[in-house]
């Protein structure tokens, strides 16, 4: 059974519907990396999946759950959509981490708040620590704890982002054009943490214009383009034997290996 299964997304805001009947599963361990031009959709999907926006049509699944099915009239409460949501961690494109915490105090902070609204009198604190400690070093990053995002480099920052998603052990981690605010000598580095992550057999989404590292590092590629998928499939096969024209149009501004 895949980890998620998401069918017939669709979104408007006003008479712009931007997102036109969304179809596509993932497997557990997979990695599937999302393509388009902007204004494609593709941050809406993430949106949508991670309940940021409510698709007006839809059904997604993870893990067998029926998280959102929008055929079946309902009104979430604050309380169930950030329980819907913790299957999901989002890495965002700018960061967001909170300027008045440390590097460690960001990332240990949602789980805190998560045991305070839950009432976790058992709450270990201690080993929260510690775990967070090892993601620090797992992003080469042990000796920044200390140090306030301001103090560190946008790529630095982003890694901080990263394990802030982690330390919540999301089935799926969702990573929006991840590199877009950096430079592009910080851009590798990010590289390097998401490659590991896949690696490992972490389940993720990415959604990048980051060509390249989409078709190697995913197990199943897909190209949006005006609210629907026009292609998806295997990497190699999407970008080397694109089947669709508008498919090698956009691929045709990237030079491929």
């Amino acid at each position: 059974m895949p980890i998620l299964e998401v069918s017939g997304l669709r979104k408007s805001f006003g008479k712009t519907e931007v997102l036109k009947g969304i179809d596509f599963t993932l497997e557990k361990g997979g990695v599937l990396s999302i393509i388009g031009s902007s204004g494609s959709g593709k941050t809406t999907l993430l949106r949508c999946l991670n309940f940021l926006e409510r698709p007006d049509e839809g059904k997604i699944t993870v893990n067998g759950e029926t998280l959102l099915d929008c055929s079946v009239p309902s009104t979430l409460s604050e309380t169930e959509i950030r329980r819907k949501r913790l299957h999901f961690g989002l890495v965002f494109q700018s960061f967001n981490l909170f300027p008045q915490y440390t590097a460690l105090e960001n990332v240990m902070l949602a789980p805190q708040l998560l045991a305070s609204e839950s009432h976790n009198h058992g709450f270990d604190k201690a080993g929260l620590r510690a775990e967070a400690e090892e993601l620090f070093a797992s992003i080469g990053l042990s000796e920044r704890m200390g140090n306030y995002p301001h103090q560190l480099s946008g790529g630095q920052q982003q890694r901080v982002a990263i394990a802030r998603a982690l330390i919540m052990h999301p089935d799926i981690l969702c990573f929006d054009e991840p590199t877009s605010a950096l430079d592009p000598e910080l851009t590798g580095e990010v590289l390097k943490v998401i490659r590991g992550l896949s690696e490992k057999n972490t389940t993720m989404i990415i959604v990048t214009h980051e060509m390249e590292f989409a078709r190697d590092v995913a197990s199943h590629v897909i190209f949006m383009d005006g609210g629907v998928i026009c292609e998806q499939g295997d990497p190699l096969e999407v970008f080397n034997h694109p089947k669709q024209e508008r498919t090698r149009q956009f691929l045709s501004r990237y030079s491929q290996k």
